[in-house]
């Protein structure tokens, strides 16, 4: 028998939904594209294309991985973020839209044309530095992440997108050896998960998400301890600083920049109306040691 895009297409949606897949159309369908090569608008104008043999047995593949609930991001290797598209792997976190918020504090702090510099501590796949340079021609990076293999990631995808000579990738833990006052911008996704809670997260989190970049010790704090102060460090007078939070962390992160001598520290919700970042700025005025 022969199979259709829009047959293979409600067999896939069916097969995920049994499988209590949540989202089970819209997996489906990015599977599907992959596998059988197609685009979205391929899917609705030209329903009736057949699949070969091959493109059938490797969406029956993907189907199975994605009911044991890998990641789609995982089985496909890219997912979308911002407006950009993004090379995915096991060894970095999946890019997630709620982390669009510091993209869009960042955006709306540097005019298009204006020059700066900025700084993704932990940065991964480059999901933040990578979408806000592509916004920003004038800006240039430097992304730090304490794993090679997630750094090879971040490499693949700056070049992928032509931003690669307007950043720098480094190893290494956070901020050491960075100079006092060197960025204008400083960012980052810390792991913040309290470390009892990664055994409750979701498979695709728990199974298939590099725990370096979930684990935030015994109350999920550990790295804005060490942040705070640091962040405050390298930042220029009158730099801004964004970083992600769990939902309920938002009062704890902000003293701890409040503690370090930030100003106008301030907690932005998500789309979905949880606390999400907390940014603020290093006091204009102070000057460097």
């Amino acid at each position: 028998m022969t199979l259709t895009l829009v047959k293979a297409w409600n067999g896939a949606k069916e097969r995920l939904k049994e499988a209590g897949i949540d989202q089970p159309a819209i997996d489906a369908r990015l599977m599907l594209e992959v596998a059988a090569g197609v685009s979205r608008t391929d899917i609705i104008t030209d329903p009736y294309r057949e699949l070969t043999a091959e493109q059938v047995a490797t969406l029956d593949e993907y189907l199975e991985r994605r009911a044991r609930r890998e990641p789609v991001s995982h089985i496909i290797g890219r997912k979308g973020f911002w407006k950009i598209l993004l090379s995915v792997t096991k060894d970095v976190l999946t890019p997630r839209p709620e982390t669009e918020v510091i993209v869009d504090e960042v955006l709306k702090a540097f005019p298009e044309t204006m020059a700066f510099n900025m700084l993704d501590l932990g940065v991964g796949s480059g999901t933040m530095l990578l979408a806000i340079l592509a916004e920003r021609p004038a800006a240039k990076g430097l992304g730090v992440d304490i794993s090679e293999e997630a750094l090879a990631v971040a490499r693949e995808n700056a070049a992928n997108l032509d931003l690669d000579g307007r950043l720098a990738l480094m190893r290494g833990d956070w901020t050491t050896g960075m100079g006092d006052a060197s960025f204008d911008v400083v960012v980052s996704n810390p792991p913040y998960i309290p470390t009892a809670d990664i055994e409750t997260l979701q498979p695709e989190v728990r199974d298939h998400e590099p725990r370096l970049a979930l684990d935030g010790g015994p109350d999920g704090l550990d790295a804005y301890r060490a942040l705070a102060p640091e962040i405050l460090r390298v930042l220029k007078p009158g730099g801004l600083f964004c970083v992600e939070i769990g939902f309920d962390q938002s009062a704890a992160v902000e003293a701890l920049f409040n503690e370090a001598g930030a100003q106008n520290v301030r907690t932005v919700k998500d789309l979905s109306t949880h606390d999400r970042v907390v940014t603020g700025f290093k006091n204009p005025l102070e000057t460097p040691a």
